[in-house]
């Protein structure tokens, strides 16, 4: 027995020396050879320490006994080794293909139409069907189908107007014009409403290691706190934003009362006194839209106040991103209070204040605590008190409100 083991540690050593050395049919004959000299008992002994199969070993002991030496540079026959799953089965890509795509190519009624497909997943399922497949072949599987792991990709408006082009034209000709004019033109819309409290925000923030900020582990709105509705307004000339943080309800009123705030603390002390004109770009839904008859009373009413005449300018819909407040002024704001819980209004007035950028971006803020109720009736009587004129190009897009004298 000792003799046993030291004969299976000497192939061994051997067979780690000269192995790297050897193809696939040298190591069968060098195998072959070894047990061949040990008599007995040599092939289960060089299995063993070669971890080569007895297979392997007396196909090269059937080498060795041909007298004929091999006269080409081939180690093994022409189509020989383990054939592709492909090739035994030709279905399987096509079966593969449909439980990853049941809706387009496959079974509609497939389990799989409703879960995550992961290769393991996936592997199961085609066993289920006859395929004995590893998880591992069934990534490449999916490669050659020219599968790969994706993400969703925002690219969809909707419904494109036949005239969204045309819109975008005519808003960026009236933007021109009236900076030409050295009069402001805006960007306005409402940022989605934030939670006060100990709750998570979304991205992540320096912190000592293993100290992250605890919060709550639900986000059940604080009946105490609330929610915050910001009001924004950026200026597209000046790279300056202004937000009104509102506690109450998104109407129409507390948006045209963010654009009064805006004009009476930033805009006025930036324009000259001979400032006659204002141009607002907006969403064609929300608080803002253009259907909303509370957004052009209210309007009509700050026109009378300021005395400015005042050009609204809708996007299409479906179009909202293309409004600049959205990628000028929202996208900063996120990007400076990431990974930081909105404890307080306090908090989030602060946040937004000091927001800015290397391109010179500034930000005032303010809260807005006054109550603006909600379904706000318009009466025929003040919609026909309206001093407002549509523009010969969709004139439910684009309108002037001047002041009304009275």
């Amino acid at each position: 027995m000792k003799n046993r083991i030291t004969e299976f540690k000497i192939v061994e050593k051997k067979y780690e020396a000269i192995r790297p050395y050897l193809n696939e049919r040298g190591r069968r004959v060098w195998a072959a050879a070894e047990a061949e000299s040990y008599g007995r008992g040599g092939i289960s002994l060089i299995s063993q320490a070669t971890g080569l199969s007895n297979k392997t070993i007396h196909k090269g002991l059937s080498e060795l006994k041909d007298p004929t030496p091999p006269t080409d540079e081939r180690v093994r026959k022409i189509g020989g080794g383990r054939k592709k799953i492909t090739q035994k089965n030709g279905k399987i890509l096509s079966v593969l293909d449909g439980l990853v795509d049941p809706t387009a190519r496959g079974d509609p009624e497939s389990h799989l139409k409703w879960t995550s497909k992961s290769v393991r997943k996936l592997s199961t399922e085609l066993s289920s069907k006859g395929f004995k497949v590893s998880f591992r072949t069934t990534a490449t599987l999916l490669q050659e189908l020219d599968y790969s792991l994706q993400s969703n990709k925002k690219t969809k408006d909707g419904s494109s107007h036949v005239d969204r082009d045309a819109q975008f034209q005519f808003i960026n000709q009236s933007i021109s014009e009236l900076q030409n004019k050295k009069q402001p033109t805006v960007s306005v819309d409402t940022k989605k409403k934030e939670n006060i409290g100990e709750y998570k925000n979304s991205g992540r923030e320096y912190s000592k290691k293993g100290k992250p900020i605890e919060v709550d582990s639900h986000d059940f709105p604080d009946k105490k706190l609330g929610k915050v509705v910001p009001y924004g307004i950026y200026d597209i000339g000046k790279n300056k934003g202004w937000v009104s943080v509102g506690i109450s309800s998104d109407t129409a009123e507390f948006a045209v009362n963010a654009i009064r705030t805006w004009w009476y603390k930033m805009g006025k002390t930036v324009y000259s006194d001979s400032t006659t004109d204002l141009l607002i770009t907006a969403d064609c839904g929300g608080s803002n839209g253009y259907r909303v008859k509370l957004w052009k009373l209210e309007l009509q009413k700050l026109a009378n106040e300021t005395g400015l005449k005042i050009h609204v300018r809708h996007f299409p819909p479906g179009t909202s991103k293309w409004n600049k407040i959205e990628h000028r002024l929202f996208s900063y704001i996120s990007k400076n209070w990431r990974g930081k819980p909105l404890i307080s209004r306090e908090t989030v007035v602060n946040l937004i204040g000091n927001t800015t950028t290397e391109t010179g971006l500034t930000v005032m803020a303010v809260l807005d605590e006054n109550e603006y109720e909600k379904g706000k009736v318009v009466t025929e009587e003040e919609i026909a008190s309206l001093n407002i004129r549509g523009d010969a190009f969709h004139p439910e897009w684009n309108y002037t409100i001047s002041p009304r004298i009275v």
